[in-house]
């Protein structure tokens, strides 16, 4: 119901279904109301009991209408708001891009007592070119969910018997990939560099099983030099780090695909550590196959970081800082 307040204001009500849980969607102690509060400067936000009662000019009320019509669906459909999501969700219906439940009512996986699902726009191009491609590259800085997205959907098509098994790798970059002269056995060699890959499949599969499917091969965790010659059929197998292969390396790798396989790739070319003047496999490989079909590229940026805030803001000073150097503006 919209009511005229005066010229410059207006006023709507929403009824909210009896069905609908207010815990769920205005969060704990109200942490969803205060960030959309934050959200809607412009609008005034009074909740009593299930009724919602907008006040501001007619432009953001309509707005923020929408923005509730939206979260309450979410909700209606049994998921429970965060402050975080709720902010992502004005942020993404402000820019005109996409609707907020395309991406809150997007579930890659569920388990252990939390939902992984894309938190941007970036991410949920993300997943749907690995969902449609055969080989996807995810290049982006720290924080934009590359890695663990990934895995995700590596988790699921395992779950749902599309692959037979997972298989993640490294580029070893400090130890030259010669891993030989370490002291230990293979998986004390190995543990330094993948240590990253198994902290995100610990989200996602039971701790307890991990070793078991270690153990039978369902899940191999290897640097990338341990992929020479092999032929990866019926697997999902994700490059993480990639930024840290050279040029013969990143064709090694991909010439592993085999039949039924799928291919994600994840790198951050502001971050190579190769030795010398070594070319990254990631920057050329971007010129070589960009046109090449079953073959996608996304390029995430800092708006798609679900880190602290200050991340995002430290990729951008950090990109600036790149500009000026570069325009020998420093």
């Amino acid at each position: 119901m919209l009511d005229i307040v005066s010229v410059d204001e207006v006023q709507h009500t929403i009824e909210v279904p009896a069905a609908v849980a207010m815990v769920n969607l205005l969060g704990y102690e109200d942490s969803v109301l205060r960030a959309l509060e934050r959200a809607l400067p412009q609008v005034a936000i009074h909740v009593r009991h299930h009724t919602i009662t907008l006040t501001g000019a007619r432009a953001e009320v309509d707005f923020a209408r929408e923005l509730f019509s939206e979260l309450i669906a979410v909700v209606a459909a049994g998921e429970m708001l965060s402050a975080e999501a709720a902010t992502r969700a004005a942020a993404i219906a402000r820019s005109g891009l996409a609707r907020p439940t395309d991406l809150l009512a997007t579930n890659i996986l569920s388990t252990r007592g939390k939902t992984i699902r894309p938190k941007s726009l970036g991410q949920k191009s993300y997943v749907d070119a690995i969902d449609s491609h055969e080989i996807v590259f995810g290049i982006g800085p720290a924080g934009t969910g590359k890695t663990y997205l990934a895995m995700a959907k590596a988790v699921v098509a395992l779950h749902e018997q599309r692959v037979r098994r997972i298989i993640l790798t490294r580029p070893a970059v400090e130890a030259g990939e010669s891993l030989g002269f370490l002291p230990g056995t293979l998986t004390d060699k190995i543990d330094p560099y993948v240590r990253p890959l198994y902290d995100a499949l610990h989200d996602m599969v039971d701790p307890d099983a991990i070793g078991q499917l270690i153990a039978a091969g369902t899940i191999e965790v290897a640097p990338l030099a341990y992929m020479r010659g092999r032929t990866l059929n019926d697997a999902f197998i994700i490059l993480d780090e990639a930024q840290n292969t050279t040029p013969e390396q990143m064709k090694m790798f991909l010439t592993r695909l085999g039949f039924g396989s799928k291919m994600v790739v994840t790198g951050d070319v502001t971050q190579i550590d190769l030795p010398g003047r070594v070319p990254s496999g990631l920057l050329l490989v971007r010129e070589i196959l960009r046109d090449v079909d079953g073959v996608q590229f996304i390029e995430l940026s800092s708006a798609d970081v679900v880190r602290h805030r200050l991340v995002a803001d430290i990729i951008d000073a950090y990109a600036r800082w790149d500009e000026d150097s570069a325009l020998g503006r420093r």
